[in-house]
């Protein structure tokens, strides 16, 4: 949960704090499957859950640092209640913020209600970090364009009911793409690969032939792709930080409870000087991470055009403390923390691949080094 000390930052309105407390109430008492031999059916789930209890508003209003605190929330209860969370957003977010009134129509109202599950198609097997790679084609046709080519690595495949895509439109490089809404439906596109991960989720690789839609579902201009997904991916990324900071609070916390109960040598864990050196380190740890991510989200909702710098500072961090905090999670609870069942075990597989998906930490580090030196 997130403590009370951190909503009384000045990063946070009252409307922020309200929010913050209303979630982790639900949270607390929300009774859904979270089964991770049953992604699908537990995605599906929370979206439904999410959409009817009203949370998913969130997702289209995007304000930064509600989705943070959302996130943050989802994270520390459930990784699989995060994902459905985060994927509305992200799935949905380049309509948000680019679709015009009649895409915003006819989609968004569905992701809120949780009527609709949304997904983000980026990245291709030889163009994951380097988006101006990117070889999916979209050719126009009359009144209609027709994608052909594949993509990977995308949660949700299979699942979801649309798709924003990324397809080349012109010549080389990041001028020549363009952004379409796809329906899950269309012909020609088909989910033809699961990909299955250690931590369990919808990911899948989507292929496209002679898939035809609709010029209308372009989201904004042509060869404006790379524009769409940087801004998108922009806004969203300090949330991954703030998903990886509910990870890590939890994982802070059963240590805390285990060190206190678990007695070695005649006295409790949490006696020893390397066990308070540990949890020294997981606590400032946090807080430096909540500093970043938080600053980050309240930059955005400022006004601020681009937080590219803050934005990936705050994920590089946050995600790469995240798992030196559930690392020694782990190491504290010893056998068990290696046991299947465990929570610390689950959270070690579930903070992973935030270090990779949404930019990996060294794409972030080369992001944050041209910020920096371009003044």
């Amino acid at each position: 949960m997130i403590p009370a000390r951190d909503l009384a930052w000045p990063f946070f309105t009252d409307a922020h704090r309200v929010f913050a407390d209303r979630l982790e109430a639900w949270c607390a008492h929300a009774q859904l499957r979270d089964d991770e031999r049953d992604a699908d059916g537990s995605v599906r789930a929370w979206v439904h859950e999410l959409g009817a209890n009203g949370w998913l508003e969130a997702c289209a209003r995007l304000d930064v640092r509600t989705l943070c605190l959302a996130r943050e929330t989802l994270a520390y209860r459930s990784a699989l209640a995060d994902f459905a969370f985060a994927m509305q957003g992200l799935g949905s977010g380049a309509i948000s913020l680019f679709g015009g009134e009649e895409l915003r129509g006819a989609y968004l109202p569905r992701v809120i209600a949780g009527d609709a599950i949304a997904a983000f198609a980026l990245s291709e097997r030889e163009a994951g970090s380097d988006v101006a790679a990117l070889a999916t084609s979209a050719r126009h046709d009359g009144d209609a364009y027709v994608l052909d080519g594949e993509k990977t690595w995308i949660s949700n495949a299979g699942i979801a009911d649309f798709y924003v895509v990324f397809a080349r439109t012109g010549g080389e490089g990041a001028k020549g793409l363009s952004a379409f809404v796809v329906d899950a439906d269309a012909p020609g596109c088909e989910a033809i690969e699961r990909i299955e991960t250690i931590s369990p989720h919808p990911l899948g690789t989507l292929r496209f032939r002679d898939c035809r839609i609709p010029a209308a579902q372009r989201l904004g201009a042509e060869g404006e792709g790379f524009k769409i997904a940087m801004a998108t991916l922009d806004l969203f990324r300090s949330t991954v930080g703030a998903a990886a900071l509910g990870f890590a609070r939890r994982a802070f916390d059963e240590s805390r409870a285990h060190a206190a109960q678990r007695r070695l040598f005649g006295a409790p864990l949490a006696a020893l000087q390397l066990t308070q050196a540990a949890i020294a380190e997981m606590a400032t740890e946090i807080d430096a991470s909540a500093l970043l991510v938080y600053r980050a989200a309240w930059t955005k909702d400022r006004g601020a055009a681009r937080v590219t710098r803050e934005a990936a500072m705050a994920k590089l961090f946050a995600t790469e403390a995240a798992g030196r905090v559930c690392d020694r999670a782990v190491q504290l609870f010893g056998g068990r923390g290696v046991t299947q069942g465990e929570i610390v075990e689950r959270l070690y597989r579930d903070v992973r691949a935030l270090r990779i998906y949404e930019g990996a930490s060294e794409i972030q580090k080369v992001v944050i080094a041209r910020a920096s030196m371009e003044g």
